[in-house]
């Protein structure tokens, strides 16, 4: 039986986690090969436009292949964290340091895929 109780849905946010000798050819590629426009540079982070969703690439210097991160928007973070307790998804808030105040809190899905989990409301 599922439990419906708790609300998700796919943020407008994708990280594409990329080490140090692949981040320029990734920017090359959706910036010069595909031609996605750049809305933002947050550097070491620079931001495209991809569809309805931003890619961020983000060069992380302690990594030596890429991930993917994605993230999920939910109404109420405490809530959807019990709920995903009770499912046994693993907590893993030491991948990134988030803001004070944030309300949020990183997971691992299926596949050791990386997601936000939070309850913010406007675009980021």
């Amino acid at each position: 039986m599922t439990d419906n109780k708790h609300s998700f849905a796919g943020g407008r946010n994708i990280a594409l986690k990329l080490p140090p000798h692949e981040f320029d050819d990734a920017v090359h590629f959706y910036r010069e090969v595909l031609g996605l426009t750049q809305t933002k540079n947050y550097l070491p982070s620079i931001v495209f436009e991809y569809g309805a969703s931003l890619l961020w690439l983000d060069r992380v210097e302690t990594i030596t292949q890429a991930a993917l991160w994605l993230e999920l928007r939910t109404p109420d973070t405490a809530a959807a964290a019990k709920h995903l307790d009770r499912h046994g998804v693993t907590r893993c808030d030491a991948v990134e340091t988030l803001p004070d105040g944030f309300d949020g809190y990183w997971i691992s899905g299926p596949g050791n895929i990386i997601h936000l989990v939070h309850g913010k409301k406007e675009d980021v």
